[in-house]
């Protein structure tokens, strides 16, 4: 219970973060292009310099079984999310891709980082590696009801898998790396958070504040996304015997919301973009409420059982 105060800390931090983006959108400061250019920044050198950087640690036993461990948890978890979503917005393809897949880079990474450690965002990055996978898979399948529509060589040059493979030749060769690139790689994963809220607050400002608040299916998608998957998820990991930091930091990318990817995907393939925005807006809004309250309640019925 003691880390939810740690949680609400930092979610607020990240509402912060948010706001100022939104602000500086609004006063003409950033651009469309220039929140264009400032997420090409963050896919493509902060967040892989995060995924790098938590491999960083001493290789153990431990944490090898943890690594082996959370890929597999990480992997039943994004089944679980994708079934779910496949029942409950069959027809609808933005809802259908958003729900399914959290913002567990962008948002998840930050979190794990601050209320459990730097050392642990490596417990999490099965789940940022694998999420990518199947939203360049079964994602692009949704968006187009194709199968030809999936591209392998658009995949292998995802930035994010990358990094993982770099991170994972960092963890099990333990290879000594010069001080200035550890502190570079240190100081650009620490931009993540600020970075990530910063684009969600223009993302924000660019849609009308009252349309993120009406809509039906907005909320419909909220409540799956940052209630119904994460709480069936936290269920499944209660019952699992393993460490409680590896299941804490599954569950808050599990409880992230709804990720921004879903307005590039629904860009890219002509859908519903403005509707796939507000549903992150709408998501990463009301997360600051439901996070911790599913870490509180997920806490409570692990140290009863």
């Amino acid at each position: 219970m003691e880390l939810v105060p740690v949680l609400l800390r930092q979610l607020t931090v990240m509402a912060i973060y948010m706001a100022v983006g939104y602000f500086l959108f609004k006063k003409k400061f950033v651009s469309v292009q220039g929140c264009k250019e400032l997420g090409s920044l963050l896919l493509y050198v902060i967040l892989p310099c995060a995924i790098v950087n938590s491999y960083r640690v001493e290789r153990t036993p431990e944490r090898t079984r943890a690594l082996l461990w959370s890929t597999l948890v990480s992997l039943g978890a994004l089944i679980l999310s994708m079934a779910v979503c496949g029942v409950l917005f069959r027809k609808k393809k933005v809802e259908r891709f958003g729900v399914s897949f959290s913002n567990a880079g962008f948002i998840g990474i930050p979190l794990v980082t601050s209320v459990l450690g730097a050392e642990s965002v490596i417990y999490i990055s099965s789940f940022v590696a694998l999420l990518n996978i199947f939203q360049w898979t079964y994602g692009v399948v949704v968006m187009t009801d194709s199968l030809d529509s999936v591209r392998p060589r658009q995949l292998a040059r995802n930035p994010i898998l990358i990094a993982i493979l770099i991170g994972l030749v960092l963890f099990f060769f333990q290879p000594p790396l010069p001080g200035a690139a550890v502190g570079a790689l240190s100081a650009l994963a620490a931009m993540n958070g600020p970075v990530a809220m910063l684009i969600l607050g223009i993302y924000l400002a660019q849609v009308e504040l009252k349309s993120v608040f009406s809509d039906g299916i907005l909320y419909a998608s909220a409540g799956v996304r940052l209630l119904l998957i994460p709480a069936l998820t936290a269920l499944c990991l209660l019952l699992l015997p393993l460490d409680g930091t590896l299941c804490l930091a599954i569950l808050i990318a599990a409880s992230a919301p709804i990720g921004s990817n879903v307005a590039i995907f629904a860009q890219i393939h002509r859908q519903d973009y403005s509707l796939a925005v507000r549903e992150v807006c709408l998501s990463t809004i009301l997360c600051v409420v439901t996070i911790p309250l599913l870490i509180a309640g997920y806490s409570l019925l692990a140290n009863m059982l």
